[in-house]
């Protein structure tokens, strides 16, 4: 389904609205639509018509981080090592999920508020079963790991990234890649 073109104040507005939500999240700041109106010096009823919902918008926010996440996975299922596609996309999963404090809230989120959101992580959970199927086939990680088993594993990961306050998201990502390294050390069948 196409969107609609904008109006050019509108699409301006819209971008603005992103714009300080992205700030907001970044800050660590709860997203509230009313808040993000009175920082963007607008109406409330121009944000609420860009962004129904708070949800809306931080799915917004976090489109471009989801959508490089799925271009990645489509580039691991390329790869002809089924070892190090998987390696290689879970390490893409960790970098998004502690470089972009946006993501991890959508991943949690039981339902979407914009479709192309449903879309990417439906795709994300099908590439990550494949390369988890051809690792598995190709006996380079063991038969009885499962995505059920990995899925908490990388949460787990992220929370031990984030455990300590004060790092930087580029140092948080190293920390995720570090223990990541580790995990996949454990897994890894060579």
């Amino acid at each position: 389904m196409d969107t609609p073109r904008l109006r050019k104040d509108a699409a301006q507005n819209r971008r603005r609205i992103i714009e300080i939500a992205r700030r907001y999240v970044d800050d660590g700041r709860p997203l509230h639509l009313n808040d993000v109106a009175r920082t963007a010096s607008m109406g409330v009823a121009t944000v609420y018509r860009h962004f129904p919902t708070p949800e809306a918008l931080l799915e917004t926010v976090a489109l471009p981080a989801i959508e490089k996440l799925i271009r990645q996975a489509e580039l691991a299922l390329t790869e002809a090592d089924p070892w190090a596609a998987l390696r290689d996309f879970l390490a893409a999963a960790i970098e998004a999920l502690l470089a972009d404090p946006a993501v991890p809230p959508v991943f949690a989120g039981t339902t979407n508020s914009l479709e192309r959101i449903g879309d990417l992580k439906r795709g994300l959970v099908t590439a990550f079963a494949e390369l988890l199927t051809r690792a598995r086939g190709a006996g380079v990680i063991d038969s009885s790991v499962t995505e059920a088993d990995i899925t908490p594993l990388m949460c787990g990961i992220a929370y031990a990234a984030n455990v300590h306050g004060g790092l930087s998201p580029t140092e948080r990502a190293a920390n995720g890649l570090r223990y990541l390294n580790l995990l996949l050390t454990g897994l890894h069948r060579p």
